[in-house]
C-alpha cells in the first residue's frame, strides 16, 4: 500500500540528528592521527625494506668478494700451495663460509652440484631446480650476477660467481641466496607490532579526546540546554562559566545578552502592565461620558467635549512618560558631552520661574564642566521643580543648587567626586514612610493624593539619574519649620573637569 503524498512530504522535511559536535571533532581528530600514523608507518616500511634489500645485495657482495680474494691470494690448507682444482676452490670457500639464519651456498662444477652448505644452513639451494639451472648457465658468464628468484612461499635474492683456476679445464660456480621474504616477513612483524602499537594510541586518544571534547564543549551544551528552558515567561537561566578560554567567553556574552534580553522583555511587560493599568481608566471615563451624552443637548455635548479632550491631553502625557520610562534601559538613553554647570544652573532657574506660583532662588552654583546628558539632567530637574510647585504654597520660596561633593577616600580606594543637584520647597514634605516608594512607578505618597498626575515624575527623575550612573533621593528637611518642606537630592559621578570650584550666590 503507498503511502499519502502529504505524509512522504512530511517525512521529507523532517529533521535529521546527525553527529554531535564532540562526535565529529572526536572524528575528525581521530582520522587526521589514523592518517598520520598510516602514513607515517607505511614511509617507514618502505624505507625500511629497501634498505632490507640493499643489505642482502651487500651480504651477497661481500660473499663473491671474499671467494675472488680466496681464489687469488688463497691457499689449499692441505697443500699450502696455491689452488689447482676449481672443485678444491669451492670446497674451501664454502667450508670457510659462516652463512647467515636466511643464507645458503651451492657449488657447481661442470654442470653438477659439487658442493653444498653444512645440514645446519636452513636454506637450502640445491633443492631447487630454477636456482641449481641458473648456476649451471653461470659457468659460461665470466661475470658476476645478482637476480631475484620468486616462488609460491617465498623470494630469493642471490648472485652467481664464475670460477676458474689456471691448469684446470674444469669450470666452476659459486651460488649465494639469500631468502629475501625471510628478511621482509621480520620486517613484517616489527610493524605489524607498530601497527597494534598505533591502534592502542588511538584507542587511548579516542578515550581523552572525548573526554577533554566533552569539557571543552560543555559551555555550548550549557548554552543549549540554558536556550531550551528559556521561556517569554522566564528568562531567568544562565550559563554557569568557570574557565578563562573561548567557550567561556561566549558563555559571558550569551549571559550578557540574556541580561539584555530579560531586562527589555521585563521592560516591555512593565510598559504593556503600566499602560492598561493607567489608561483603563480615563478610556472608562471617556466612554462611560460619551454613553450617558444627550447628542441633542448642545450644552451637554460641549461639556462631554471638553471632558474627553482632558482625558486625551492626560492619556497623552501618561504615554509620554510611558515612552520615556521604557527607553530608560537602553545605552542610547542619555547622551554624555560636557557641559557647563554654572551655566546650566542658570538656565535650570529661568525655566523653574517659568513654572510660576514659587520664588525661586540658587543657593550654589558649581563652576565645573561635567560630562552629562544636559537635556535628560534638565528634564530630571524640572520634573523636580514641577513636583515643588504642585505641593509648595504659592508664594513660597524655592531652592535650586549644584555642588561638588568630594569623594574622600574608601575601603575599595579613592572614590570619585559627584555632582550633586538639590531641588527643596517649603512645602508640606515627603514622610519618612514614603521616602522610598514615591520612586516606584503610579505610587504616591500621603502628601500627593489627589493631586492631579501620571505618578510617574519622580520615576523618570530616578530613571535619568540611574542612566548617568548615579541616585535621586529624598534629602533631610528643614529643621524646625513647619511646614517641613521636602528635599530632593540627585548625585552624579562627576567626571573630569577644568575646575571644581563652588560659587555661593549672594
Amino acid at each position: 500500500m503507498r503511502r499519502p503524498a502529504r505524509a512522504r512530504a512530511h517525512d521529507d522535511t523532517a529533521p535529521r540528528r546527525g553527529l554531535t559536535v564532540r562526535a565529529r571533532v572526536l572524528a575528525a581528530v581521530l582520522g587526521l592521527a589514523a592518517a598520520g600514523m598510516t602514513v607515517a608507518g607505511g614511509t617507514a616500511y618502505l624505507l625500511q625494506r629497501d634498505r632490507v634489500d640493499e643489505l642482502v645485495d651487500e651480504t651477497l657482495a661481500q660473499e663473491v668478494a671474499e671467494l675472488r680474494t680466496l681464489a687469488a691470494e688463497g691457499v689449499d690448507p692441505s697443500t699450502g700451495a696455491p689452488f689447482t682444482e676449481v672443485s678444491r676452490l669451492l670446497y674451501v670457500a664454502i667450508q670457510r663460509a659462516v652463512p647467515s639464519r636466511d643464507e645458503g651456498l651451492v657449488a657447481v662444477v661442470d654442470g653438477e652440484v659439487a658442493w653444498v652448505s653444512s645440514a645446519s644452513v636452513p636454506v637450502r639451494p640445491e633443492r631447487l631446480p630454477a636456482l641449481v639451472a641458473s648456476a649451471v648457465a653461470a659457468q659460461d658468464d665470466a661475470s658476476v650476477r645478482l637476480r631475484t628468484l620468486g616462488t609460491a612461499t617465498t623470494s630469493y635474492r642471490y648472485a652467481t660467481a664464475p670460477v676458474r683456476v689456471a691448469g684446470d679445464p674444469a669450470e666452476g660456480v659459486l651460488l649465494i641466496a639469500v631468502d629475501r621474504g625471510a628478511q621482509h616477513a621480520e620486517l613484517t612483524r616489527t610493524y605489524r607490532t607498530y601497527a597494534l602499537v598505533a591502534l592502542g594510541s588511538l584507542v587511548v586518544l579516542a578515550v581523552v579526546g572525548w573526554v577533554v571534547a566533552g569539557r571543552l564543549l560543555a559551555p555550548i551544551r550549557a548554552l543549549r540546554d540554558t536556550a531550551q528552558r528559556i521561556s517569554d515567561t522566564d528568562l531567568s537561566g544562565r550559563i554557569p562559566v568557570t574557565g578563562d578560554d573561548d567557550l567561556s567567553d561566549l558563555a559571558r556574552t550569551a549571559n550578557a545578552m540574556l541580561d539584555r534580553l530579560e531586562l527589555a522583555f521585563t521592560s516591555q511587560r512593565r510598559l504593556l502592565d503600566d499602560a492598561g493599568h493607567e489608561l483603563r481608566t480615563p478610556l472608562t471615563i471617556v466612554r462611560g461620558h460619551l454613553e450617558v451624552m444627550d447628542p441633542a443637548d448642545p450644552g451637554e455635548v460641549a461639556e462631554t467635549r471638553t471632558l474627553v479632550l482632558d482625558e486625551v491631553d492626560r492619556m497623552h502625557l501618561l504615554v509620554d512618560d510611558l515612552v520615556t520610562l521604557a527607553t530608560a534601559d537602553r545605552p542610547d538613553f542619555v547622551q554624555l558631552a560636557p557641559v557647563d554647570v554654572g551655566r546650566l544652573t542658570d538656565d535650570l532657574l529661568d525655566k523653574a520661574r517659568g513654572l510660576g506660583r514659587l520664588e525661586w532662588r540658587v543657593d550654589a552654583r558649581a563652576d565645573v564642566v561635567a560630562l552629562v546628558d544636559e537635556r535628560r539632567l534638565t528634564q530630571a530637574v524640572l520634573q523636580l521643580a514641577a513636583n515643588a510647585t504642585k505641593f509648595a504654597p504659592a508664594g513660597s520660596t524655592a531652592r535650586l543648587a549644584t555642588r561638588v561633593v568630594a569623594g574622600g577616600a574608601g575601603a575599595a580606594g579613592p572614590r570619585r567626586d559627584t555632582l550633586r543637584v538639590t531641588v527643596a520647597d517649603e512645602g508640606p514634605g515627603v514622610p519618612e514612610a514614603d521616602r522610598e516608594r514615591v520612586f516606584e512607578r503610579f505610587a504616591r505618597g500621603v502628601a500627593g493624593r489627589g493631586v492631579e498626575g501620571s505618578g510617574l515624575g519622580l520615576p523618570i527623575v530616578a530613571a535619568i539619574a540611574a542612566a548617568h550612573g548615579g541616585t535621586v533621593a529624598v534629602g533631610p528637611t528643614r529643621p524646625g519649620a513647619e511646614p517641613p518642606g521636602a528635599t530632593f537630592v540627585l548625585d552624579l559621578p562627576l567626571r573630569p573637569g577644568p575646575t571644581t570650584t563652588d560659587e555661593e550666590d549672594r
